[in-house]
């Protein structure tokens, strides 16, 4: 239950991370205005907020865990709000990348 719990925080963190990224993104290149970049911003926060509810007390293990599925989730957000199509090598990398998360988080450790 715990690493289901702590996967979930990932996932919900990635969409505000990355999708309030893709909002200012939106705003300021794709020219759609304040209102995009302000839900951006909020967003942003609300991220912050969410990677504070993960039981480990290490905020660098988080943070470098969290990368992988940042890593991830940008090229699912990719795929799905913009159409990217990844090659081989993205897939591998991420792959790569949610291997070294579930190695930081959930390899069992001496404490």
């Amino acid at each position: 239950m715990v690493i289901a719990r702590s996967a979930m925080l990932f996932v919900v963190a990635a969409f505000f991370e990355i999708g309030g990224a893709w909002l200012i993104w939106q705003g300021v290149r794709e020219h759609k205005g304040w209102v995009w970049i302000g839900a951006g911003v909020i967003a942003l926060g609300l991220y912050g907020f969410v990677a504070t509810l993960q039981t480990d007390a290490d905020f660098g293990r988080i943070l470098a865990a969290y990368g992988g599925i940042f890593v991830a989730g940008s090229l699912a957000w990719g795929m799905v709000a913009d159409g990217y199509r990844p090659d081989r090598w993205d897939v591998l990398g991420a792959l790569i990348c949610l291997a070294g998360m579930a190695v930081l988080m959930y390899a069992p450790r001496g404490r």
